[in-house]
């Protein structure tokens, strides 16, 4: 499976050139084959982007933007599907691809098997033990929340005691 990630090459819009090359660096930089479509000199590319990009992805004016990212024929998206992908490290998975062994998102999904509603398997099954020890993370948690508003509270009256101390002292030099 080949990645086409249409492009403008002669784009006058700064915006548009610094997106195309985010996505084309990234892709490069974690070497996920790909081919660049230029559709700024090829009608044909042009034409079959925009017949391709699904409807509800297209802007009001019905002509959607560079870059826009395909799995040979399926649609992945455009810059922003991309870039969201790409913060939460599901980026194979919105490419279509098989995440490399060993990557984080890789490892995310080995540790989260789903059953095929969509649900986390052995969510529901969740035995006694592990019930507990969730209810005493949680349990553990309001005591760090205690702790750091505690702490917090410390912290202001320590600033107010040396407030009213630098004013004291202040005082005394102006005396001079």
């Amino acid at each position: 499976m080949v990645i086409k990630v249409f492009v403008a090459t002669s784009s006058g819009s700064t915006a548009i050139k610094k997106k195309q090359q985010e996505v084309v660096g990234f892709l490069e930089a974690n070497k996920i084959d790909f081919k660049e479509l230029d559709i700024a000199c090829d009608e044909d590319n042009r034409k079959w982007m925009r017949e391709n990009v699904p409807g509800e992805k297209k802007p009001q004016n019905g002509i959607p933007l560079p870059p826009q990212i395909f799995n040979e024929e399926q649609y992945c998206g455009d810059f922003e599907s991309f870039f969201s992908a790409k913060e939460e490290n599901i980026i194979y998975s919105f490419l279509g691809l098989a995440p490399p062994p060993g990557s984080t998102e890789g490892r995310i999904i080995e540790e989260e098997p789903t059953v095929p509603n969509g649900d986390v398997s052995g969510e529901e099954n969740k035995t006694a033990e592990e019930t507990e020890k969730s209810e005493a993370t949680e349990a553990n948690e309001v005591h760090t929340e205690d702790n750091v508003e505690a702490e917090a509270e410390s912290a202001e009256r320590v600033t107010e005691e040396q407030v009213i101390f630098f004013m004291s002292s202040s005082s005394s030099l102006l005396s001079f």
